[in-house]
């Protein structure tokens, strides 16, 4: 998950609002197609079984595809500043498509799951590289507004997902949920195809293809372990306790190879602090219940509560609505206080109590007893995971702060692949037992009628409700025994060490896409570019900077001196020479209006102008030099846990400075280009 210095070709030429807006718009369908197909399944599972079958083998439908998103995400971003980001978009879209399509046409759970895991590779892809992207293309000053934007689509697909599913099961088929990324993913390999530029990195990235294959095969071996036992094979069998073996020498020869990577995909460096191993655990966690009780939410309520797949998608509103509640709330307070360790406490606790109550569900429970459960669970869940990416990216080096961001979102998806396995495991080793002796009792009913949820709705009270009571005890056994998981978060909560956030963090905390770990490509200058420009709008809001900057470097300038040769120092660096018209067209100004400026800075002697410019001398190279120190140091306390004094951190902010300088020159020279056509 880290990477060498990505440094772009060239800036790509700023685009016009209206071409802004339509790059965005098909990095949104990346985004939405990718993310909604985590969920959008849950509601049509039970109808899927029904259909194909092979109900204990129903959670890995859900499972491949998030172990496939975990691998691609980690190789995306590498391939991306490879290849270049548009290609592998585009060909992340392509593997989607024929993932979708076999999905669509599978006639067995073997054929469906092999395509869920095509589907994932696509998705994790497209998300990733949609993240990239908006760095890419999106203009600077506004990227912070369609970042958010894009955090918003990411978090809105948990609350559409499993109803879109439901639409599709009642009225036309499952297989819809499927086909219907066909035709929408056409049109943004098109739409991707004409607007978006191509942009791609110089320095070639190291691949860690050894450690992402470990690990994948290391927690696939897991799962399987987890999955099989005690259903196609005995938990003392030689093939489950092979698969535990397997799974052990996998991921500690993984832990061997990230230790002599030179880019491993998570440096175990990372866990020697103590603040990213307790909120990789509690990612995994919330990762571990949200997912899990999604999944299995809408096959309670369609077998218990005998309502449709659409009805079951909607009646699961209330989880995601406590979730969204909690996050921004705790978001803001984050944001407004700095504060952060009591919100994961109190999360986990409210989370261990919503699961216990759901587990308490049964035929006779109300809609709105059921629905307040859900909102506990919900609410538990929000107050967990806003903070914990804000939390990593507070507390560990620049250098590191793109992996430490990764390395969060991967243990969040492969939680929730863990929460929907073993929330599997626990609901088929029930089920099986309860619904044989539900049928014996009720011995006119065949087993391919008590599997199908439309025809259990069919039957009569007195026949089905044995059936129905199975579904219950079965599905409320699955989440009384994910209680403790709960609990060992809570424990695990209270080791968190709260750090005091600085103003990047604060200003991130209230993004409520940053609590969904999104996958994000590792290139840490994105990082600290997008911290510096939330540093620079939360200073400008508590007052001028400038005058504070020129006081601590004990100059004598006043600001609009040091504005003239701040321009000059930038021009001259980025764009080898600088020019009063130059200058004064970025600003869209009369060179008669700053020419003032410069004849008293030259009268000053620190600048001389000749054919070739305006040039620093000496003495203006020299305040420049304290200056920028000063601007430095200003930054250093205010940015995450940057150093000035580190020469590796220091080179890495001077190059994001450069960018973010770089960025803007250009996207104002692309405006007067504009404004004068």
């Amino acid at each position: 998950m880290t990477g060498a210095l990505a440094v772009a070709e060239k800036v790509p030429e700023p685009l016009s609002r209206a071409k802004t807006d339509i790059v965005f718009a098909t990095i949104v369908l990346g985004m939405l197609l990718a993310a909604l197909d985590q969920t959008i399944v849950s509601t049509a599972l039970p109808t899927i079984v029904a259909d194909l079958g092979e109900a204990g083998r129903m959670a890995w439908v859900v499972t491949a595809y998030l172990l496939a998103e975990a691998v691609a995400t980690a190789l995306a971003g590498k391939l991306g500043d490879l290849f270049g980001r548009k290609l592998i978009f585009q060909l992340s879209a392509l593997i989607f498509i024929v993932g979708s399509m076999i999905a669509g046409l599978a006639n067995g759970m073997t054929l469906l799951i092999i395509a869920r895991g095509i589907q994932g590779f696509g998705g994790g892809g497209l998300m990733v590289t949609a993240m990239a992207l908006i760095a890419d293309t999106i203009p600077l000053r506004q990227r912070g507004k369609y970042q958010g934007a894009l955090g918003a689509v990411f978090g809105v697909t948990t609350v559409i997902g499993p109803t879109l599913g439901g639409l599709f099961t009642d009225h036309a088929s499952w297989r819809w949920c499927f086909y219907v990324n066909v035709p929408i993913a056409v049109i943004m390999i098109a739409m991707a195809a004409r607007t978006i530029p191509r942009v791609r990195a110089v320095v070639k990235p190291i691949i860690d293809y050894a450690g992402i294959a470990l690990v994948a095969a290391g927690v696939s071996c897991l799962i399987l372990g987890l999955e099989w036992g005690g259903q196609e094979y005995p938990w003392g069998s030689p093939m489950i306790i092979g698969l535990f073996a397997a799974a052990v020498v996998l991921l500690g020869t993984f832990v061997a190879v990230e230790l002599q990577a030179r880019e491993p995909m998570l440096p175990m460096g990372l866990f020697r602090s103590r603040v990213f191993t307790v909120c990789s655990i509690l990612s995994f966690i919330v990762g571990f219940a949200m997912l899990g009780s999604m999944t299995y939410l809408p096959a309670y309520l369609q077998y218990v509560n005998g309502v449709s797949a659409t009805v079951s998608g909607v009646r699961t509103l209330p989880l995601v609505v406590g979730l969204f509640i909690t996050s921004i709330i705790s978001g803001q307070v984050v944001g407004q206080t700095g504060r952060y360790k009591y919100f994961p406490i109190v999360g986990t606790l409210v989370m261990a109590l919503g699961l216990y109550l759901m587990s308490t569900m049964g035929r006779t429970t109300s809609v709105w007893l059921e629905s307040l459960y859900m909102l506990v669970l919900g609410l538990g869940l929000g107050l967990t995971m806003q903070v914990l990416t804000i939390v990593v990216q507070n507390t560990v080096p620049y250098a590191q702060l793109g992996t430490a961001t990764s390395g969060v979102a991967f243990f969040r998806t492969v939680g929730s692949a863990f929460g929907t396995a073993i929330f599997g495991t626990l609901y088929t080793q029930q089920i099986g037992p309860n619904l044989t002796d539900a049928l014996m009792r009720v011995r006119v009913v065949p087993p391919e009628v008590a599997a199908n949820p439309q025809s259990l709705r069919a039957l009569p009270t007195e026949v089905s409700a044995p059936i129905v009571d199975a579904y219950a005890e079965s599905i409320d056994h699955v989440f009384l025994w994910v209680v403790p998981v709960a609990l060992a978060g809570f424990v695990v909560a209270w080791f968190l060490k709260e750090v005091p956030l600085r103003d990047s963090a604060r200003t991130g905390a209230t993004d409520v896409g940053e609590g969904f770990s999104m996958p994000e490509p590792s290139d840490r200058l994105v990082y600290l570019e997008r911290a510096v420009s939330a540093t620079m709008r939360k200073a400008r809001d508590e007052g001028p900077v400038g005058p504070r900057i020129l006081a601590d470097a004990g100059s004598d300038l006043s600001r609009g001196e040091a504005w003239a040769l701040g321009q000059v120092y930038l021009h001259t660096r980025i764009r080898g020479a600088a020019t009063l018209d130059a200058i004064a067209q970025v600003y869209k100004l009369p060179d008669e209006v700053i020419e003032p400026i410069y004849d008293r800075v030259i009268g000053r002697g620190y600048l001389t102008e000749d054919a070739g410019g305006l040039r620093l001398t000496d003495t203006g190279r020299t305040e420049v030099d304290r200056i920028q120190a000063s601007w430095q140091r200003w930054l250093g306390a205010r940015l995450d846990d940057w150093d000035c004094a580190d020469p590796a951190d220091r080179a890495l902010l001077d190059q994001a400075l450069a960018n973010i300088a770089a960025k803007l020159l250009d996207e104002q020279a692309r405006e007067q280009e504009v404004a004068h056509v």
